[in-house]
């Protein structure tokens, strides 16, 4: 099969090679798909480029958690009628060296979810890691009914996502910080109420006045190293950040203002929900594709020969919303 890879960490140009490697065979309780497209996340370039570890954890890596396509083969124990399904993937390259930059990935077959009809092929690689960080950050902790929301990011492949689900899962206010007016009328256009500028400055007043002067309920957070001291600020006592993602690795929060504010910290990363939070996003996110309620924003459909352009999108921030490729 064709797929693209990468045997050290560096540059994309450099080390991700698109070249034949041998068809993999499902195992027990295993399925194939035959992949139509692959989703990149911020993750997988940091990986890639050895942010995380210099060290790779295989000798030879496929990238990407997230993809979409169909059943061809199953293993023992694998219902028979699962070939043909259509469906989307979750952690496909997590702890694992085969990811879906690739014609072809064997997996564990709850990791293969059925992709409601009506829902294009290309939204189905973006579920995983963007549409779930986002459904569980307004699903957790009590989740967002008839409290006040803001979405940090909100033009972001995460955030736009963040915007939907808590308008839908019954926000009384959803507020967005952005960058620019254009990723302004993105948040908007998603559903925040308000939305702020941040470049612009004064958005702690902004929250404020939005708010009346009460602050929000819950912020769903995409870098808590830059906005941990206006997180504490704009966040009401007894409130709640849902963080998901942090520019460094190493960052300070203000104590005085968090044990005055009895506020709350709630930390994860999607890769790790527990099997219950798992099913229960799956299961939600299954009833919103099926009403047709989602928006997908996809910033890029590019082939997987331009897997490297694709990383380096990502790598500068110029993608606004998903990116994904299209395999061949």
């Amino acid at each position: 099969m064709q797929a693209a890879y990468y045997e050290r960490t560096g540059p994309a140009s450099e080390v991700l090679v698109v070249g034949s490697v041998p068809d993999p065979q499902p195992g027990t309780g295993e399925v194939r798909v035959r992949l139509r497209w692959s989703g990149v996340n911020p993750s997988d370039v940091k990986s890639r480029a050895g942010l995380r570890s210099s060290v790779l954890p295989f000798p030879r890596i496929i990238p990407h958690s997230d993809g979409m396509g169909v059943i061809d083969a199953v293993g023992a124990g694998v219902p028979a009628q699962r070939v043909g399904e259509r469906v989307w993937i979750w952690n496909a390259a997590w702890g694992r060296a085969f990811g879906t930059a690739a014609q072809y990935v064997v997996l564990p077959q709850a990791q293969a979810v059925a992709l409601p009809d009506g829902v294009a092929d290309e939204a189905g690689a973006c579920l995983g890691i963007p549409a779930l960080t986002a459904l569980h950050a307004t699903l957790a902790q009590g989740g967002v009914e008839g409290r006040s929301v803001l979405v940090a990011g909100a033009a972001g492949a995460v955030g736009h996502y963040a915007v939907q689900f808590a308008r839908l899962l019954g926000a009384r206010q959803v507020l967005a910080t952005v960058s620019n007016a254009g990723k302004a009328a993105l948040a908007t256009e998603a559903g925040a109420h308000v939305a702020i500028n941040y470049r612009e400055g004064k958005v702690a007043e902004q929250v404020r006045d939005a708010t009346q002067g009460a602050g929000v309920d819950r912020v769903i957070e995409v870098d808590v190293a830059a906005n941990g001291a206006l997180d504490a600020d704009i966040v009401r006592s007894g409130g709640q950040w849902l963080v998901y993602g942090s520019g460094q690795g190493q960052f300070n929060l203000p104590f005085f203002p968090l044990i005055v504010k009895n506020q709350s910290l709630h930390f994860f990363i999607v890769y790790n929900l527990t099997p219950e939070d798992r099913r229960r996003a799956e299961t939600v996110l299954t009833r919103f594709l099926v009403k047709g309620a989602l928006v997908h924003n996809i910033a890029q459909r590019l082939p997987l020969a331009q897997i490297a352009a694709a990383h380096e999108l990502i790598e500068r921030g110029e993608a606004i919303g998903n990116v994904v490729l299209a395999i061949p």
